[in-house]
């Protein structure tokens, strides 16, 4: 289209406008709101999108376009309130618009958003000490960005940098971004594929949860002399559907890494600070990898952040002779790092990891009574904490089931290569009649589909 910049200062004026008030808009307006970001997002962001998404195939006339948000409830620009189970998918672990973190980000915001790069900025280094403080074991060294495909290409750089060595062992089925390195570590053929030729280093895939498989894949590359950088795996695997490996897995690859001369890398982007009832996954089996990478909560689901932590040693690759080796402009800014200094607050002050055990404790019981008394729609039921993954007999049933709990005004997720895994992964701060009524939802939604069957 034609450049047309009178008209883009107009209408980035007239949406300004919008912004800046805080009440809801009238009905007229916010129906207009509507129309006009389907007609946004059809023609300029992704029309496929909007195809897939249930908050647009399922909501009526007027698709649901979320607005505010306080808690694990939130409101469309219309006003139907949500009940919120998907916790954006594990960037909302303190809710909507926490109001200790959306605080200290407007403080900062009033000092000073961005660092010049060339001084200290204070907050950066504050962070750093923080992550120091709450990691386990003798992790030490943090570096910053936006999101958690940066925090998983900046760890497998660290450990090539450190190491020497080209190859990785990943998990069939993993999710670990969507940038070039780490989507050469994901297990799922559904998003490498279109790419084609990625990562030019050596990349295994084994079952996950599966040590044997681990241990003799670093055997093999021993004898034949291909030289392993590092292990990489979530602790739990979150986008697989909240899959819990079998209680020897982590002690066992990370004696077998230690074994072979290679680094063991926790993903925690999705598991971290507090989401399984720990405060880190890895915490449930008393392991301390080499190389740590968090992001989605991290900033509180207020400000996009994401960290990777290692030990002293590790981190002087990134250190000397160049300490501009991995560098960001944006990343791990003032107003970032404030809201992670909150959100770690926040956090560790209310011990939220033992609300999601607590609660996950609540919630699990009461979906595996619902399992067993619908086998013909449930497979499966998994997880820790908060992240609880219902499995399903086929994807066409996950489907339904996410859609209809939509049209309940309930928000959960099942994802296009994994429909058939619906995960229940709320705010850490949902209430329990939040809970309450999102399953007795769930429970409708699950008998309305039976009787159909």
């Amino acid at each position: 289209m034609p450049q047309d910049l009178s008209s883009a200062q107009a209408y980035a004026e007239k949406w300004l406008n919008i912004i800046e008030k805080p009440e809801h808009p009238q009905e007229e307006k916010a129906k207009w709101i509507i129309e006009e970001s389907l007609l946004n997002f059809a023609e300029y962001f992704n029309r496929g999108w909007l195809d897939y998404r249930k908050s647009v195939t399922q909501a009526g006339q007027f698709a649901a376009t979320e607005w505010t948000g306080r808690g694990a409830t939130f409101e469309d620009v219309l006003g139907r309130k949500y009940i919120d189970f998907l916790g954006g998918f594990g960037m909302m672990d303190l809710g909507w618009s926490h109001p200790e973190v959306v605080a200290a980000v407007q403080a900062q915001l009033l000092r000073t958003p961005m660092p010049s790069q060339e001084l200290i900025d204070p907050l950066r280094g504050v962070l750093a000490k923080l992550m120091a403080d709450i990691t386990p074991g003798d992790l030490k060294y943090s570096w910053f960005a936006a999101s958690g495909t940066e925090a998983i290409e900046a760890a497998i750089k660290l450990a090539k940098v450190y190491t020497g060595k080209p190859a990785f062992i990943v998990a069939v089925k993993a999710f670990h971004g969507k940038t070039m390195a780490s989507l050469s570590m994901m297990g799922k053929a559904d998003y490498r594929q279109p790419v084609g030729l990625l990562y030019g280093g050596p990349v295994y895939h084994v079952p996950f949860g599966d040590a044997d498989a681990v241990e003799k894949q670093l055997d093999i590359c021993e004898k034949v002399g291909i030289g392993v950088a590092a292990v990489l795996m979530e602790p739990i695997q979150g986008e697989a559907g909240a899959i819990v490996p079998p209680d020897d897995f982590w002690p066992r690859i990370r004696e077998a890494t230690r074994k072979y001369g290679a680094l063991l890398i926790a993903d925690e982007v999705q598991t971290g600070l507090g989401r399984t009832g720990k405060l880190w996954g890895v915490e449930h089996w008393n392991v301390v990898p080499d190389i740590l990478a968090v992001a989605k909560s991290l900033g509180g689901g207020v400000m996009p952040i994401c960290s990777v932590s290692t030990t002293e040693e590790i981190f002087q690759a990134f250190m000397y002779p160049n300490p501009f080796l991995q560098t960001t402009t944006t990343g791990g800014g003032a107003l970032a790092c404030s809201a992670a200094i909150a959100a770690i607050n926040v956090t560790v002050r209310d011990r939220l990891w033992d609300v999601a055990r607590e609660k996950g404790d609540y919630i699990m019981p009461k979906i595996k009574e619902l399992a067993a008394r619908y086998p013909q729609i449930y497979k499966d039921v998994t997880g820790k904490g908060l992240l609880i993954g219902q499995h399903f007999q086929t994807p066409e049933i996950g489907g339904q089931v996410a859609a209809r709990m939509f049209k309940r005004g309930v928000v959960v997720s099942g994802t296009l290569t994994s429909a058939q895994t619906i995960r229940i992964e709320p705010p850490l701060v949902i209430t329990y009649e939040e809970i309450d009524e999102g399953l007795n939802r769930l429970q409708d939604t699950v008998a309305e589909l039976a009787r159909e069957m």
